[in-house]
């Protein structure tokens, strides 16, 4: 089995010596590619190193793509008994064309050395398979960017009611043999060959690619999914182009691990939100129900907010969401002392929300907050939600909508947790954590946002006496600055709003507001927000 990297890759050639498969997996960890080759190696191709030392191949055939792709040739594994490295130009110029013409040449003689097995034109000119993608006569979504196979892939197209084309990197190879005839001499069949292969969309390693623009040229795109990995840097320079154009986009990183995969259904299916796509789902309602449930289940507490037919707010009660997001919303339900038998419609939102059976319906929060905070303050245009485990940034446009967000979920820093893990290691509560940092005299800086080397700088600052307020307004504002990075775009504007439990931090606010040089509308109950724009979207489905 041959394995190969790229949609370079001649793999025409190679059907004409063994089966071939492209290396394009993601990985359930990286236990063997940590040892073999260096930590901040794209993950992409610790995930190919992965699969090669656990996959069949004895024969590796790479397209010289980038210095990570050199990094894993020179570490493959000694069972492989033949590996050969093309150069790839970066052009599809006449010295380009011939130089890789030359390289095909070799790599012929080569396998017929070790497989004893003859190039066969006409066996060659029958392997190209590969047609250009149909976009459908619909709205779709596409998918631009670095490689997206397998998991990824199946989580983007179950968050969307519309098709989903794949166009990342080796998804879009389409090479043709219009040209080439049985006639032609061995020199003469493969300069067209090379030539056919530097003809394909361009991948962002090319000089020219401006030709990537005929992907967005349909009428029928509703959005693009960016997909970029992390520690390769050649996608990120286009998607800070488009992401100025007109059409809807969103960016989503990964690390090309099956793991990662569940916290990025809350971003695609916002971003699918907030293209307006119907949902055909139909909600069953309890026709004797007289009230209406939004329910918040989040990362370490889960809120319930109870409507009657007239939008007034009857309950509104927050609980422990503990291990199970479906007992913490029954238990909100206890706590309210309201029956399911007396609700006509639930709506669930948070983390949670998929997991809690007796919901009617599920709305992201990110919709979730921006419905709540227009009913809080009509003059919301920006949210700020710093929760227990993330933060988030949304952009309403005129008519409360959802028009852009931003989501920090990639660790707990500067979010409730984090702040939580703080007041525990200066042995205080959160209200005295809430209400101490205003109370400074020295203004300190922790310079770790990390909880763990946070907490090591916050026990060195106990040693050296440092007074608690002190410390904690360090806190506050290392959080503020975090958020701000976040929320550019509310920097000296109107309309700002923060919700989520850390809004109850006024030591928070208050750098938050230094930060951003804008006053802050903070509600009565800020960490209620999601769960009233989710019990309104369930008075929505009885209109």
């Amino acid at each position: 089995m041959i394995g190969y990297n790229c949609k370079y890759t001649p793999v025409e050639i190679l059907a004409c010596f063994d089966d071939y498969r492209l290396i394009n997996n993601e990985a359930e960890h990286f236990d063997y590619s940590s040892q073999a080759m260096h930590a901040n190696v794209c993950s992409h191709i610790k995930a190919i190193c992965e699969e090669i030392h656990r996959g069949d191949y004895d024969k590796l055939v790479f397209m010289n793509c980038c210095d990570s792709t050199r990094r894993l040739f020179d570490v493959a594994e000694s069972k492989i008994k033949y590996k050969t490295i093309l150069d790839l130009p970066i052009d599809n110029g006449a010295c380009a064309v011939k130089r890789l013409k030359n390289d095909l040449l070799f790599l012929i003689k080569d396998l017929e050395s070790v497989t004893g097995k003859a190039f066969d034109t006409k066996a060659f000119l029958s392997n190209f398979s590969d047609k250009p993608i149909a976009f459908p006569n619909s709205k779709f979504i596409l998918v631009l960017g670095a490689n997206a196979n397998g998991s990824l892939m199946n989580v983007i197209r179950e968050s969307f009611q519309m098709p989903v084309i794949n166009m990342t990197c080796s998804n879009n190879r389409c090479v043709s043999n219009e040209n080439m005839s049985e006639s032609d001499s061995l020199d003469e069949l493969i300069e067209k060959y090379a030539r056919a292969l530097m003809a394909q969309i361009p991948c962002m390693r090319m000089s020219d690619t401006t030709s990537r623009k005929q992907l967005l040229n349909n009428e029928n795109l509703a959005g693009i999914v960016y997909h970029t990995i992390k520690f390769c840097d050649y996608y990120c320079f286009e998607y800070t182009k488009l992401a100025d154009s007109k059409t809807p986009i969103l960016k989503i990183e990964t690390d090309y691990t099956t793991q990662q995969l569940g916290q990025l259904s809350t971003r695609l299916e916002a971003f699918c939100e907030t293209l307006n796509t119907e949902n055909n789902a139909k909600i069953k309602m309890n026709k004797n129900g007289k009230y209406y449930a939004g329910i918040d289940s989040g990362s370490t507490s889960t809120e319930l907010v109870i409507f009657d037919e007239n939008k007034n707010i009857i309950k509104a009660v927050m609980v422990r969401t503990g291990a199970n997001a479906q007992a913490g919303a029954q238990k909100a339900l206890d706590e309210a002392q309201i029956s399911l038998d007396e609700i006509k419609t639930i709506t669930a939102t948070g983390y949670g929300r998929k997991n809690i059976d007796f919901a009617n319906d599920d709305v992201t929060e990110i919709t979730c907050h921006a419905r709540g905070a227009r009913f809080l303050y009509p003059e919301a245009r920006y949210i700020i939600d710093i929760g227990g485990q993330d933060s988030k940034f949304i952009t309403l446009d005129e008519n409360g909508n959802v028009a852009s967000f931003v989501m920090n979920d990639k660790c707990a820093a500067g979010t409730g947790r984090f702040l939580e893990n703080m007041a525990k290691a200066l042995e205080i509560s959160m209200e005295q954590m809430a209400n101490d940092g205003l109370k400074f005299g020295e203004d300190i800086s922790i310079s770790n946002m990390c909880t763990v080397f946070a907490e090591s700088e916050v026990i060195s600052l106990i040693s050296e006496n440092k007074k608690i307020a002190d410390i904690i307004h360090g806190l506050n504002k290392s959080v503020a600055i975090k958020t701000k990075t976040l929320a550019s775009k509310a920097l000296g504007a109107d309309g700002v709003m923060m919700t989520g439990g850390v809004a109850n931090n006024k030591g928070v606010v208050t750098e938050l507001e230094k930060q951003l040089n804008t006053k802050i509308f903070i509600s009565d109950k800020p960490e209620f927000c999601g769960a009233i724009g989710a019990g309104l979207f369930a008075l929505d489905s009885d209109r």
